[in-house]
């Protein structure tokens, strides 16, 4: 792993150009957090806005495969850490530990002191710049990480949270919890969206439940915060992942990217 220890100290805030910071939350592994936080940021930058993506899920970094970013280096600048773009024209900065690992099948074995001074360098010491959104990609639960996460950037007036399940009880009943998480660490729920809820055929584009539905939309209902919508399971979403591609680009028309546009739009609205 890179040396971590040589960060320079920061003579300004490096969070001070970033307009809006979204946390991407759930109390349960495996519900699409990571896909959920790249789509935004993809659907944000559809509709002309300059996004970061930061990472802290510190065992389980996605992000740089989900963007092609696997070889990418950080570099440090007298302001910081300088983060990875995705694109030419620097409208997607991003930065995850999967960049500073010397092999991507490395394990992160540290307790909690060391993760939580590593949760906040990425918070202080990355140097974002001008942004209109910061989007933050959790790890699952509510424990160390989330209680780091949310110390570090609450000075920094964050605009809330986005809630991510899927339909079935077992994930509703966890993601319950963070809401209430949410709750007593202050921090605003913008919203709840069910992802994987059906399944979109390759063939005939039909959507299938082949999980329960609506269980997203209930839990916004029963907790009093908006439901943003509902995502499903398309092959060619998953595929663009596993690849590296843009999504949003590759399938402008496909019923998934309208309904992230729909979500995205909806919560900038909210922001603004």
């Amino acid at each position: 792993m890179a040396n971590t220890e040589e960060t320079p100290p920061l003579t300004e805030n490096n969070l001070s150009s970033v307009k809006h910071i979204i946390l991407v939350l759930s109390g349960k592994g495996g519900v699409g957090k990571s896909t959920v936080s790249t789509q935004l940021a993809l659907s944000l930058i559809k509709i002309g806005y300059k996004v970061g993506l930061l990472d802290v899920d510190l065992c389980g970094p996605s992000l740089p495969r989900m963007l092609k970013l696997e070889q990418a280096e950080v570099y440090q600048c007298d302001q910081g850490w300088v983060p990875v773009y995705a694109d030419k024209e620097q409208k997607l900065a991003v930065m995850s530990i999967g960049f500073l690992l010397t092999n991507r099948d490395d394990a992160v074995v540290w307790r909690g002191p060391k993760k939580t001074a590593m949760i906040k360098q990425f918070v202080n010491d990355v140097y974002w710049q001008s942004l209109d959104y910061l989007i933050i990609d959790t790890p699952p639960g509510t424990s160390d990480e989330h209680i780091s996460v949310v110390e570090a950037v609450k000075k920094y007036n964050p605009d809330g949270a986005v809630l991510v399940t899927t339909p079935q009880n077992v994930a509703v009943g966890d993601v319950r919890r963070e809401i209430t998480f949410c709750r007593k660490t202050g921090i605003n729920v913008l919203g709840v969206i069910e992802n994987m809820s059906g399944f979109i055929c390759p063939h005939c584009s039909e959507c299938s439940n082949v999980f329960s539905t609506g269980g997203g939309k209930e839990l916004a209902k029963e907790a009093g915060v908006p439901f943003l919508g509902c995502i499903p399971l398309d092959p060619e979403l998953a595929r663009s992942l596993e690849e590296g591609k843009n999504f949003i680009e590759s399938f402008k028309n496909s019923n998934t990217t309208l309904l992230f546009a729909k979500i995205t739009q909806d919560l900038a609205d909210s922001l603004s």
